[in-house]
């Protein structure tokens, strides 16, 4: 086993500890777990690092259970809400499980030949015929009012309006799933981001009343990049792990255009590489920043453990292709949803299959699609030689014809350093 604490204290991993918990792990091989609440049928760039938690935790020769939250879900967790959350039918929750368990088992080793291998759990096969008398007897009794109340997560909420008894009552589930992982499968640590050291505790708690053991408990902080906005949000809204929701290419485009302040931090915080290799790696990166070292290693690393090797080589061909010095023929090898992941966000304008098919002079074609706002600034921009058709420039004599689709139905412009895709419908 490795030293699994001290490699995440070198990487600014912990937030919080219990007492003991370093002792704990270097003495055995420990289970730990961190839960997933199915809020959506997939996860996103912000449970990453949970993610990567677990997988840091196996690496150094410990056991992880990856919670999925079933029951917990039906809830509604309150940590960091503002409001009360829509409560999800159950169609949807299952849904959402369905699509969280495929992920997840993509990163954990699961072989049940390995003494450490990964355990998938569900909070719903215990939590579906506990009867609420029975459960608030045996669970209610242990945790006072005042304890559950003194949380950060409860105390923001009724000083912003107050909170429903089933948004409170979701520290004690959450308490009650530690003990059942603690009785059940000898769990003696719970991971997290800084945001459920409460609800974490609750369980410890739970588990020294209740069973006079010793459990432990470990929180990450949360991140947020430099400039003070949401890590793993864009103004596209989330970067979600399913390629059906962010594409791979989105996916790498988002770690390449980190601020160099953000590449430092999230390189020791997502990176497997070791501490010794990351130090040069920010040395290198210091003495020139331009190359954008740890963005592209991110980038790198971070598409193949999420997605693929295989979709990291296309999403490196396709910034190549917008950014680089590739032609026509590059574009043209893409397929339709190739072209359209390449080309997510740009912006669009539309013109007519007829017309293109028929020949349209250039300076017509920008004005009618509204790419450029008249006819004499179309041409003085295509004599400056300020216009690209699928990367290559184009005078203002040029006809647009049905030579120039991609696709039989698309078209990329560029006017200095700004794209626009035309689709010709």
């Amino acid at each position: 086993m490795t030293d699994f604490i001290n490699d995440l204290r070198q990487r600014g991993l912990i937030h919080d500890i219990t007492p003991g918990t370093e002792a704990q792990l270097q003495k055995e091989m420990t289970a730990g777990y961190i839960g997933f609440d199915p809020t959506a049928d997939s996860l996103h760039v912000g449970s990453l690092l949970q993610i990567t938690l677990l997988l840091r935790l196996q690496n150094a020769g410990h056991k992880p259970f990856a919670l999925l939250g079933g029951a917990t879900g039906m809830v509604g967790d309150p940590s960091g809400k503002s409001a009360e959350r829509n409560l999800l039918d159950e169609e949807t929750l299952q849904k959402n499980i369905d699509g969280v368990e495929k992920q997840l088992r993509k990163f954990l080793n699961f072989d049940v030949s390995v003494p450490n291998a990964a355990v998938l759990v569900n909070n719903y096969t215990w939590f579906k015929g506990y009867e609420f008398l029975r459960f608030i007897r045996d669970i209610g009794k242990h945790i006072t009012v005042n304890y559950m109340m003194a949380k950060d997560s409860v105390q923001k909420r009724l000083e912003g309006g107050g909170m429903s008894f089933t948004e409170f009552s979701y520290q004690l589930i959450q308490g009650y799933d530690y003990y059942h992982l603690y009785e059940t499968y000898n769990v003696k640590l719970q991971m997290g981001g800084s945001d459920q050291w409460g609800n974490v505790l609750t369980g410890t708690e739970l588990i020294r009343k209740k069973n006079g053991g010793e459990a432990y408990a470990l929180v990450s902080p949360l991140i947020t990049k430099s400039d003070g906005s949401k890590f793993g949000k864009t103004e596209q809204g989330n970067i979600w792990l399913d390629p059906k929701r962010t594409s791979p290419y989105r996916f790498y485009q988002y770690w390449l255009k980190l601020s160099d302040e953000d590449a430092i931090r999230m390189a020791y915080i997502f990176s497997f590489k070791s501490i010794e290799e990351l130090n040069a790696l920010v040395e290198e990166h210091k003495l020139a920043p331009h190359l954008r070292t740890l963005q592209k290693m991110l980038a790198e690393e971070l598409t193949v453990l999420v997605h693929s090797r295989e979709d990291y080589q296309f999403a490196l061909q396709a910034s190549e292709i917008l950014y680089g010095k590739n032609t026509f023929d590059a574009l043209k090898q893409l397929n339709e949803q190739q072209l359209l992941e390449v080309l997510e966000g740009v912006p669009q304008v539309n013109t007519t299959i007829d017309s293109v098919n028929a020949g349209i002079d250039i300076i017509s074609f920008l004005f009618d699609t509204g790419i450029m706002p008249s006819k004499g600034e179309a041409k003085r921009l295509l004599q400056n030689n300020g216009i690209s058709i699928n990367k290559a420039k184009v005078g203002a004599t040029h006809t647009v014809t049905s030579a120039d689709l991609l696709n039989n139905r698309y078209i990329l412009l560029q006017k200095g350093k700004e794209f626009v895709l035309a689709i010709a419908e």
